[in-house]
């Protein structure tokens, strides 16, 4: 009966009044600091962190500067969220992460191909992580070999990413030394088995077609007609 009478004048629910009952001060007090600012101010945390970080310290210019960006929250949850950040007492918000085939996609685009936003973005992920910077640095690095064919350059390569590449650039490295002068020649020379291979395919797709039902006279045949 009294939980229900503290419930019905704080507006809380039982359970919320339970927490609070059963649970120890030292426990609650811990919560309150590792916990971060739930509701309409959780959507702004992170700008709100990043500004801090930047040295805008005042709650007053970080409470309009939210306000422009859509907060409809009173000034009250940001005073506290920065005194917080200034006291060490409140976990700062980390921005969203981008996704691994978003990295990707800017790790493999040319350079000068990124918008500001994203040099930025990118700038960011390789500072966060030093593998997905040497990542980078190798991609875009053997990129411009098979561009430019540069197959001369191609050991070198390998030997930078046998010093420090991340496990999986390291594989793919230790792999083209299995046959390092086709692959040397195939970065180099201005042919290549492009032709054969779409023989070979054409070929596949013809058999396929067949339903493996046909002999292998018949399939000589259509080819032959359609050559």
């Amino acid at each position: 009966m009294l939980e229900s009478e503290i419930a019905r004048r704080l507006h809380l629910d039982r359970k919320t009044v339970r927490r609070f009952r059963d649970t120890g001060l030292d426990e609650l007090l811990a919560s309150a600091r590792c916990g971060r600012p739930k509701g309409v101010l959780e959507p702004f945390t992170a700008y709100l962190t990043e500004r801090f970080t930047d040295g805008v310290t005042s709650p007053t210019d970080l409470f309009h500067a939210i306000r422009q960006r859509g907060y409809q929250g009173s000034d009250l949850p940001v005073r506290r969220y920065v005194t917080g950040l200034k006291a060490g007492t409140v976990e700062p918000a980390c921005g969203a992460i981008p996704s691994p085939r978003k990295i990707t996609t800017w790790i493999m685009l040319p350079r000068g191909a990124l918008k500001p936003r994203e040099e930025d973005e990118l700038l960011k992920v390789r500072l966060a992580c030093p593998d997905i910077a040497r990542a980078c640095d190798l991609a875009r690095t053997f990129h411009e070999l098979l561009q430019h064919r540069r197959g001369h350059r191609l050991l070198e390569w390998v030997r930078q990413a046998e010093h420090d590449a991340p496990a999986p650039i390291l594989s793919f490295a230790q792999s083209l030394c299995l046959d390092l002068d086709a692959v040397t020649a195939g970065l180099t020379l201005p042919w290549s088995s492009g032709i054969v291979e779409g023989h070979v395919n054409h070929i596949k797709t013809i058999k396929r077609a067949m339903y493996g039902r046909a002999s292998f006279r018949l399939l000589r045949t259509r080819i032959l007609l359609r050559a």
